[in-house]
């Protein structure tokens, strides 16, 4: 069932927008419920809300690369869990990052679900006044410390609704009394619980390794990427970090401020082709995915 992903600012009230969302849902399959004849396919859904919190991690999580890492992993195996025929995933964080956002994209679809990006469009004084508020606040979870909460603001990739992993894409204004909760149900369940069935496509399907071929595309793929980072580490020397397009793949590569040594960029290159070696996937899909384990890993 659906994957809803909430985005936004910190302190931009998405927890807020998450619960309206729970009420929503659950009110119309509770409806569903008390109906002379319920539709079956609504009456065995369940909502899960999954955020930081209910998951243990702190807001220190995001001071440092690694145990940022650590949070988004641990976010991300627990989406990963809940996702099921009869789930609808509301994923109440920041997904600041595009390629984590492409990540959980490519995990409903393939499990032939619908997903979506709803956006909560809070200005960032409004944001900063909400997580001074917070922080003030020893009755609730707090806010980020003033550090990282600039960090992050910097930091923060805006969904577009012209990519397919960010569509569709509904704006919450920040003083809207509620999200397009009515939109959102018929774009994932449908009007009248017939939502439009999601088909993988060969990108979000992993077969078993059988072409002769495969090792020397996942060598071969794998090492174009290093070659176009060294490059346009060449070409910008002194620069610190940038974002790099690569032929034939759809998310940039986000290098980080400090340069990255040829040793340390085939370290992690050869831990990919471990991951992956088992698996045949498609040429245009080894890229991607490499690039989306850089930019992990570079975070």
């Amino acid at each position: 069932m659906p994957l809803i992903l909430l985005s936004g600012f910190p302190s931009s009230g998405k927890t807020h927008r998450a619960k309206q969302l729970v009420d929503y849902f659950q009110g119309r399959i509770d409806a569903n419920a008390s109906q002379p004849t319920p539709d079956p396919r609504i009456a065995r859904l369940r909502v899960h809300r999954i955020d930081d919190t209910s998951l243990g991690l702190s807001r220190e999580a995001y001071r440092e690369a690694r145990t940022e890492k650590d949070a988004r992993s641990t976010l991300y195996s627990a989406i990963r869990r809940a996702l099921g025929r009869d789930d609808i995933v509301i994923a109440d964080a920041m997904n600041f990052i595009k390629g984590y956002r492409y990540q959980l994209f490519c995990e409903a679809k393939a499990l032939q679900t619908p997903s979506c990006v709803v956006h909560i469009g809070t200005p960032i004084d409004t944001c900063r006044s909400n997580n001074r508020l917070l922080l003030g606040d020893d009755t609730v979870d707090g806010g980020y410390p003033d550090d990282i909460f600039e960090d992050l603001v910097r930091r923060y990739e805006e969904p577009n609704g012209m990519t397919r992993w960010d569509s569709p894409l509904f704006t919450v204004i920040y003083d809207d009394p509620s999200p397009p909760c009515d939109a959102i149900w018929d774009a994932l369940v449908g009007a009248e619980g017939k939502a439009k069935l999601v088909k993988p496509h060969q990108a979000t399907v992993l077969k078993p390794a059988s072409e002769s071929n495969y090792l020397y595309e996942l060598d071969r793929t794998t090492q174009e990427v290093l070659t176009h980072i060294q490059t346009w580490q060449k070409d910008h020397p002194g620069e610190e970090g940038g974002q790099i397009s690569i032929p034939e793949a759809e998310l940039p590569i986000e290098l980080p401020a400090s340069p990255l040594s040829l040793s340390h960029l085939q370290r992690m290159r050869r831990q990919f082709i471990t991951l992956n070696r088992q698996h045949t996937l498609p040429k245009s899909r080894i890229r991607d995915l490499f690039i989306d384990y850089l930019n992990t890993n570079f975070a």
